[in-house]
């Protein structure tokens, strides 16, 4: 169905799939391009010298987002995950997304132009918001925004803390200063200048306390702002620590659920098993084994295709087989080369990882070890 893969093409990632890839890539270097141009486009000089290519650049990336978007709007119904299946109401709901309200920034300004009248200065600024799209194909800011999601209570409660300490320590300089600095110090929210330069540790230093007092005072809010100044920082390395975590789970989990060998476990099962494997990308061309080499490991194939160089031809395996498993077995070295045909996706499953895992789950031991007899078998046939 033409919808669905053209939903699988824009929102779902595939290991192995190129063509998403190069997409994506195409999607972020425009985006970037387009943050340059509009700065670039603030030069008189380069403006002036220039302008017939920014507007031509500028309407090739309207028709590139604005395609985009109504691709995506068309699509969103095959969203089952987000509720969008219904083809009225969900559509509604996908435009009202943060996502979909980006990606409608991002072409939206081109358009008011040529039916409102806005300042030009307005109109680069939010042309700007195109850089939130990058969010859309960059693992890295969608885990940073993540982070925010997640650790929002967290950070409102520093926030709330912060708030509490200035008024705190803006009131306390207040009654400090107040009388030989009026013009500075003259009223709490005057005072709160200086509370918020030196809570968040950035000192200006055009408005500093002249009493004893308030020195006194100033000397111990300094070394509190330190602890203060990390408290939402900690929040921030936390989540970031634990985002990553779960995302390299997620797609060791996507990977793990392509073998055949493990699509009958269950959730627990590979959940145990994910961090047991490691996800590895090898380009075409690569030799993943070595004849003559110690077998340490065993290989999952997630995407491509690779060639077991032995007489008197290859053999091809492909997307769900797995090689390298005789010389874990065996304790031999490597019996034969492995070289990818194709850009590879696999998984690696040291050796130790193996025979831990063949400990809990004897059965996948026992296929693994059927395969390898049938494949030693055709092996002596030929």
């Amino acid at each position: 169905m033409l919808k669905r893969r053209v939903f699988n093409f824009l929102d779902v990632s595939i290991p192995g799939d190129r063509y998403g890839y190069l997409f994506d890539q195409f999607m972020i270097v425009l985006i970037l391009l387009n943050v340059t141009a509009i700065v670039l486009e603030t030069v008189p000089e380069i403006h002036n010298s220039y302008a017939t290519l920014f507007y031509r650049f500028e309407l090739f990336s309207v028709i590139i987002f604005t395609t985009e978007y109504i691709l995506r709007l068309w699509s969103c119904t095959e969203n089952k995950a987000n509720n969008y299946s219904h083809p009225i109401l969900g559509r509604i709901k996908f435009i009202f997304s943060p996502m979909a309200l980006i990606d409608l920034l991002a072409f939206l300004p081109f358009y008011l132009t040529a039916f409102v009248g806005i300042d030009l200065r307005i109109l680069r600024i939010l042309r700007m918001l195109r850089l939130l799209k990058l969010s859309r194909y960059s693992p890295a800011l969608t885990i940073i925004w993540d982070v925010f999601v997640n650790q929002r209570r967290a950070l409102t409660a520093a926030f709330f803390v912060m708030i509490i300490a200035l008024l705190f320590t803006s009131s306390i300089i207040y009654v400090f200063e107040s009388v030989a600095q009026p013009e500075k110090f003259g009223s709490i929210p005057d005072a709160m200048w200086w509370g918020l330069a030196t809570l968040t540790t950035v000192g200006y230093g055009d408005v500093t306390p002249i009493t004893v007092g308030g020195r006194i005072f100033a000397s111990v809010t300094m070394i509190i702002a330190i602890g203060m100044a990390a408290l939402p920082i900690g929040v921030i390395a936390t989540g970031f620590s634990n985002e990553i975590s779960k995302h390299e789970f997620m797609v060791t989990w996507r990977l793990i659920a392509k073998v055949p060998l493990f699509s009958n476990l269950d959730a627990d099962q590979i959940a145990n098993i994910a961090g047991m494997l490691d996800p590895l990308r090898v380009p075409h061309s690569h030799v993943v084994i070595k004849k003559g080499e110690e077998a340490d490991s065993m290989f999952f194939i997630i995407a491509g295709e690779v060639d077991v160089k032995v007489d008197p031809e290859p053999i091809k395996l492909r997307q769900g087989d797995f090689f390298g498993e005789t010389g874990i077995l065996r304790n031999t070295i490597r019996m034969a080369d492995v070289v990818s045909v194709t850009d590879c996706q696999l998984l690696e499953l040291r050796k130790d990882k193996f025979n831990e895992l063949i400990l809990i789950y004897p059965e996948l031991g026992q296929h693994v070890e059927q395969v390898m007899e049938s494949r030693m078998a055709k092996k002596t046939s030929n």
